[in-house]
């Protein structure tokens, strides 16, 4: 599973891209383990350290990487498989055969990697805890040490290399999406009344491995869709009710697909379904149109929060100016998130980096206010650049009723009108994009996205 390979070209002008920006220090890199469910040996699936992937290609457990950017010289440290192994895995490449089809000459067990582990050594942030106890043991530093000690260097060069996708990454990516959309078509036309969402999960797992891919991300499959992350399968589907679902595929090389769409769970809207539907696909539609380098993402997201802003407006929910409404934060009553995010090998790519680092840099400061505060996105927009474009609208009972105690945005929020809105749930649209020279293109086979292409869908089933 996911372990389609790059020319091994690609793996050693991306270590010596990385020594050239770093010039010095050797740079450790570490693999995933397999880690258990319940007991040793009955592991989750395994997914590789998303960094050692880029740099390394190889997905496969218990590795560890050093490249020493001063020389160029590339170690692949691990331990080739016993015949105790093998009679559970039959025979397998060796890791000197493995470690040749990404570029590296030398193979060594972890038995020496400690005669490495000496002068300058820097480190990414770990994020595992195996990760955190192994470089504690090997460079014998607490665990709050090895937690600051990470190297703030290595990071941005990594997050600078890898933020610009090459044409084979970005051929992953469009595989990733279409992938995707398939997935989401298979449900989209499987979905009715009496079903359980747990059933169309299921579809959804269908669909990934019928292309022989993972989820990139647990799914959010729901007819609460106003719980942004809601991963509860139980509800049973009614008439009626819209559908969320947020799901996402790999490609074969390990890169992410991510999409939403929300539908009806019958054949078509109702009229406030609709009203809110289109608001948010027009925000969605001239939020991707606008889309291009030069501009920073967190002018695209004030763009999309005025589109949605406007709607409200023109249906009797929000009242005012759109810049006023914006300027106050009354939108995020209905829009409480951010339009979107960078996305690659990680769905959320390299948030374990940091993810001011990775969506910010040192260009822009994250803003605190609600709503704009979970903007992971913000930095200019470069070519090579692949984001998310998700915009949406919530009906929250708990947030509007919050807001109306408090007494907020009584000068823009209609709560008399809203109150006939309240039990709609969520509507999100999202689409994934690649930053082009002249603006964005869309990534994948085009998946039915508007009102009309929606209703098609649903109608015909």
């Amino acid at each position: 599973m996911n372990n389609r390979l790059f020319p091994k070209e690609v793996y050693a002008q991306r270590r010596q891209v990385l020594c050239e920006k770093l010039k010095h220090g050797r740079l450790l890199l570490l693999g995933n383990e397999e880690s258990s469910i319940n007991f040793k040996d009955n592991w989750y699936h395994f997914r590789q350290d998303s960094t050692f992937l880029y740099y390394f290609g190889l997905n496969i457990p218990g590795l560890t990487g050093l490249i020493d950017a001063e020389t160029g010289e590339s170690i692949l440290f691990g331990e080739e498989l016993t015949i105790d192994d093998i009679i559970w895995t039959g025979p397998l490449p060796s890791l000197r055969e493995l470690a040749e089809k990404v570029g590296i000459d030398k193979v060594l067990s972890h038995t020496k990697l400690s005669n490495y582990l000496t002068g300058e050594l820097a480190y990414l942030p770990p994020y595992r805890p195996e990760h955190t106890l192994k470089l504690g043991t090997w460079l014998k530093k607490s665990e709050e040490e090895i937690r600051v000690g990470y190297s703030i260097s290595f990071v941005g060069a990594v997050i600078d290399q890898r933020n610009i996708k090459s044409e084979a990454e970005i051929d992953e990516l469009h595989e990733a999406a279409s992938n995707t959309a398939a997935m989401h078509l298979a449900v989209m036309k499987a979905t009715r009344p009496g079903l359980r969402e747990h059933e169309l999960v299921g579809i959804a797992q269908q669909a990934a491995w019928e292309r022989n891919v993972p989820f990139s991300f647990p799914p959010i499959l729901t007819i609460k869709g106003q719980v942004l992350h809601n991963h509860y399968y139980g509800n049973t589907l009614k008439e009626g009710q819209l559908l969320l679902f947020d799901g996402g595929t790999e490609s074969a090389g390990g890169y992410a697909g991510d999409m939403t769409r929300t539908y009806p769970v019958g054949k078509q809207f109702t009229q406030q379904q609709a009203d809110l539907y289109d608001i948010v696909y027009g925000a969605l539609r001239d939020s991707a149109a606008a889309l291009r380098p030069g501009l920073t993402y967190q002018s695209i997201h004030r763009l999309a929060c005025e589109k949605i802003a406007s709607g409200l407006v023109s249906i009797g929910l929000l009242k005012g100016k759109t810049e006023d409404i914006v300027d106050s934060g009354a939108h995020t009553l209905f829009f409480p998130h951010g339009l979107g995010h960078m996305l690659g090998l990680d769905v959320h790519d390299m948030e374990n980096l940091g993810e001011d680092k990775v969506g910010y840099g040192e260009e822009l400061k994250r803003a605190a206010a609600f709503g704009f505060r979970s903007l992971r996105l913000g930095r200019t927009l470069r070519p090579g650049f692949v984001l998310t474009v998700e915009p949406g609208i919530y009906l929250i009972p708990e947030l509007i009723d919050k807001r109306k105690a408090e007494g907020a945005y009584l000068d823009f929020v209609n709560y008399s009108r809203l109150e006939a809105f309240r039990n709609i749930g969520g509507i999100r649209i999202e689409n994934d994009y690649v930053i082009t020279n002249e603006g964005a293109m869309l990534l994948g086979e085009p998946l039915a996205a508007s009102r009309a292409e929606v209703e098609a869908i649903r109608l015909a089933e």
